[in-house]
């Protein structure tokens, strides 16, 4: 069933169906009764004369130059032109369409003044695999991700390049074999389909999606190790946690009870210590601060997917347009480089318990770097390496970027988010913790190996998984090759999906 969108009830899964999985789009009627609404009045201002933002006046700098009649539409084009100044590498597919998405349904409101057949063209683009070929940087995070938005505008225009059927073409080419008809860009259509923060929004919305699955994983994962450290339980009781009163923490301690839950551990038929050190003791409290960040940057990402990011923005039932600075993208920019910071935490309490697995004085009896055959065999002692430099890359990349704002436009922007510096950092931080995570999973595979007493239903479907594409390590052989399925194993999320289908939904 087609995702209709009204400028309201957009949400983050809502945003991945489109933008991932290709789900199908629809305008509600009644928005576009309120785009035609809000076209006629600004079609009245135009003929009165008023003077508007971004309409019949240039922009930034130039906003007190007045153009003349014959210029007013000209000059749309030749925003998207000057614009276009992005530079590099292609934004992957799912991420313009995030923001094609993002874009629709702020125009659903019927607040940003453009012609109703410019969120029409961009809903038949989603549904017929039109998708706008967009260098990646560009933005500053404030007048709109204008850069990135502006390649999207020029297949509006008949110009630019876009993929259709896999294929690169001019944007001309694509839009007439995809039979979509080229609207082209009238009097403020052009800097309605750019002017809000939708590019860096769509990649966090996907970002947490991702984010949210692999801290499902390394709870998971943190359970294997407990249970091959033979860790004392009792820190995971939730009533431990709910005294306390972080949402979070319950939610982890319940996660990682689940997937222990029929074990010899959880049952009290092993002996452990009175008391575990923090990176096994203090789990649920540090993935489920994680958890609440998440929290938190979802309903700022889900409060901009369904507001009006515009400037000026048109309310047509009070005959009336107010220019201020909806753009800015600080609100999402913000909380996602919390995000940022929150999975280089949790990447760096998985390698601390993947030390101890190896560490012969940490290990509970386990061999000195999970080898048989210690002197000869170095066994996992390399792979620790390999966690230790993607971490010191994530907690480099973790400096917030919504601090670093470099005025521009003559310092009429002397503030931006820098927002699209946040959501291209976040998806290298967990690109890392994939790797990091993965090493986690694999070196809690070859220790619960060592072990012989029963293990909780979901630690041993994960063990299960992790050793169709692993085996175990009997003699030393060469890892990177270990090391990047386990990596592309985590990013599938196949361990996720098997677990939860044998315990249940790690979120409830």
């Amino acid at each position: 069933m087609a995702i209709v969108l009204d400028g309201s009830g957009f949400t983050i899964e809502k945003l991945v169906k489109i933008a991932r999985y290709n789900e199908k789009v629809e305008l509600h009627p009644d928005a576009i009764g309120r785009m035609k609404k809000c076209r006629d009045m600004l079609e009245k201002k135009i003929q009165a004369g008023e003077i508007m933002y971004g309409v019949n006046t240039g922009i930034g700098e130039f906003s007190e130059v007045v153009l003349s009649d014959e210029q007013i539409e000209d000059f749309q084009k030749y925003l998207i032109y000057n614009h276009a100044a992005g530079i590099g590498d292609p934004a992957p597919v799912e991420y313009v369409r995030g923001a094609m998405a993002g874009r629709i349904n702020v125009l659903a409101h019927g607040n940003s003044g453009n012609r109703p057949v410019i969120a029409q063209t961009l809903v038949d683009m989603l549904n017929k695999g039109v998708t706008p070929y967009v260098c990646q940087k560009g933005s500053v995070g404030a007048s709109g991700d204008l850069a990135p938005m502006s390649q999207i505008a020029l297949v509006l225009l008949g110009e630019g390049e876009a993929y259709y059927k896999g294929e690169l073409l001019k944007g001309k080419e694509a839009m007439d074999r995809a039979g979509i008809p080229v609207p082209g860009l009238k009097a403020r259509d052009g800097l309605s389909a750019i002017n809000g923060s939708n590019f860096l929004t769509a990649m966090s919305a996907i970002f947490l999606y991702d984010a949210n699955r692999w801290l499902k994983q390394a709870e998971i994962a943190a359970a294997m190790s407990l249970e091959a450290l033979k860790a004392n339980m009792k820190p995971y009781t939730p009533l431990l946690h709910q005294v306390r009163g972080f949402k979070g923490a319950v939610r982890s301690a319940k996660a990682i009870q689940k997937c222990i839950a029929g074990g010899d551990l959880v049952e009290g038929k092993l002996k452990c210590k009175v008391q575990d050190a923090y990176s096994m003791r203090s789990t649920p409290q540090v993935i489920g601060s994680a958890h609440d960040a998440l929290a938190y940057a979802r309903s700022q990402v889900e409060i901009e997917l369904n507001g009006v990011g515009d400037n000026p923005i048109f309310f047509p039932d009070r005959n009336l347009q107010l220019s201020g600075a909806n753009f800015q993208g600080s609100p999402v920019s913000l909380p996602m480089d919390m995000m940022g910071a929150a999975v280089t935490m949790v990447s760096v309490m998985s390698e601390r318990r993947m030390n101890r697995l190896n560490h012969p004085a940490l290990s509970v009896g386990l061999p000195a770097f999970l080898t048989k055959g210690g002197g000869m065999f170095s066994g996992l002692m390399l792979s620790q390496y390999t966690a230790d430099m993607q971490i010191v890359e994530q907690r480099i990349l973790s400096m917030p970027a919504s601090i670093q704002s470099i005025p521009a436009a003559a310092d009429q922007e002397d503030f931006v988010s820098m927002g699209m510096n946040t959501a291209i950092k976040n998806f290298q931080i967990l690109d890392n913790a994939y790797g990091v995570l993965g090493i986690e999973f694999m070196a809690a595979a070859q220790a619960l190996d060592f072990r012989e007493y029963q293990f909780g239903k979901g630690v041993d479907r994960a063990k299960q998984i992790i050793r169709k594409y692993v085996d175990f390590l009997d003699i030393d052989r060469p890892l990177y090759s270990d090391h990047t399925k386990m990596k592309e194993l985590v990013k599938s999320c196949e361990i996720l999906e098997e677990v939860e289908e044998l315990v249940g939904s790690l979120e409830e």
